[in-house]
């Protein structure tokens, strides 16, 4: 019972931490060519899995299925395939919403043949972000398989486009993804939220596998000045009722000021919360004070090294190894001293305040609240973390022409 009190709780810190902002769903735009009567440019949400295609178009004609048309089961299983004939357009697949996950519903549409997933929304309201599920199902293989991009329309037009395919009238469309992202110049800024908690499961392992795959790029850009990069991370607060619970004691540091759940949700084994807040802190420093010293990227390299120097199965996610790949880098582990401070002082830790401030959404950028979560150019990135997906992306925010080398040569 107390386990499942400071789950609660931590789900409380979430909401307490987060209520005052809001979320901002990224779009992009649905052009319906024919037929005439629905003809027109309407809004679309892009879903967070998949790939967005961040600076590209794609033409295709729009399927309704005669059968599964929640795409909960295998097309295989009703006998259907929507692989384009040669020199035919691809197929985008009209689905309803319901029943089971929208990346189940990708999955079962990408391996039908289909080149892109349209849900239609099932009531009248704003459109939303389709997410990846949550921890009970984060396990299944295929999330990290769906290569195509998806998107959520509203149902007045997901009923428009269904009464002209029973019409007997062909709908082809352009999902358009070149205004998804601003491109005001030839640099540009972007923002990875993330964590250095590595026991959350599957979200928690393709993060870091993230991470050792783009390091490379992320690198080349950051050293030939072609991007500004910052890491954020993310933290809430205690409610000041709970500032003395054991739940609080053992999730948050400075006073209950700056709070992570517990990595296994069991506060009676393994790490606690406050030790992930505490080098989270520190990989925040690091880029500090390496920023400082004009050597931003080494961030890169600290991270990768202590995912697979300090983990939490052996026991290794301590000050002491953190502090023994600080050295190996030539950082001054002084200075990151100095800006961690003491967790356990009752004052305001300036690092963690800033990122706290950073978190709620100002101007077109809503609020951060999934993990991990990039931000080009104060846009919320949409899509697979993947190396080349999300190089593509920050590729089209660069000005038209001034893109550097290794977009041309990799995206």
């Amino acid at each position: 019972m107390r386990e499942k009190l400071g789950f609660l709780v931590g789900i409380l810190f979430l909401l307490c931490g987060l209520s005052f902002g809001r979320f901002v769903v990224e779009k992009n735009s649905l052009k319906v060519t024919s037929p005439e009567k629905i003809k027109g440019v309407y809004e679309c949400a892009i879903g967070n899995f998949g790939v967005p295609q961040y600076g590209g178009t794609l033409i295709g004609t729009v399927v309704y299925p005669k059968a599964n048309q929640k795409a909960c089961k295998g097309f295989d299983e009703v006998d259907l395939s929507f692989k384009s004939r040669p020199g035919g357009l691809p197929t985008f697949l009209l689905v309803d919403r319901g029943d089971c996950y929208f990346t189940l519903k990708a999955w079962n549409a990408q391996k039908g043949g289909a080149a892109a997933i349209l849900v239609a929304d099932d009531k009248t309201e704003p459109l939303i972000t389709m997410d990846t599920p949550e921890e009970e199902n984060a396990d299944a293989e295929y999330l990290q398989n769906i290569t195509i991009p998806s998107a959520l329309i509203s149902k007045s037009l997901g009923d428009s486009i269904k009464k002209s395919l029973s019409g007997g009238e062909m709908v082809n469309m352009n999902l358009d993804w070149t205004e998804a992202l601003p491109h005001p110049d030839e640099r540009v800024e972007y923002e990875f939220w993330t964590n250095s908690n590595d026991e959350c499961g599957p979200k928690c392992e393709s993060q870091i596998d993230f991470v050792k795959n783009f390091k490379g790029a992320a690198q080349i850009l950051e050293q030939r000045g072609y991007t500004q990069f910052t890491p954020h991370y993310i933290t809430w607060y205690c409610p000041e009722a709970f500032i003395l619970s054991k739940q609080c004691k053992s999730q948050c540091i400075n006073h209950g000021r700056y709070c992570a759940p517990d990595p296994e949700q069991d506060f009676s084994r393994g790490y606690d919360g406050k030790d992930v807040v505490v080098q989270n802190l520190r990989q925040a420093c690091f880029f500090k004070v390496a920023n400082e010293s004009r050597k931003p990227w080494l961030w890169w390299d600290y991270v990768t090294d202590f995912a697979i120097r300090c983990p939490m199965k052996e026991k290794k996610y301590t000050k002491e190894c953190a502090e023994q790949v600080i050295k190996s880098l030539g950082v001054d582990l002084k200075k990151v001293d100095e800006c961690v401070g003491d967790p356990e002082a009752d004052v305001d830790n300036q690092v963690l305040k800033t990122e706290q401030d950073a978190q709620i959404g100002k101007g077109s950028r809503g609020d951060v609240t999934i993990l991990p979560t990039l931000v080009i150019n104060n846009r919320q990135y949409r899509g697979k973390l993947d190396k080349g997906a999300v190089l593509k992306a920050i590729c089209a925010g660069f000005q038209e022409t001034t893109e550097p080398a290794i977009c041309l040569s990799e995206g």
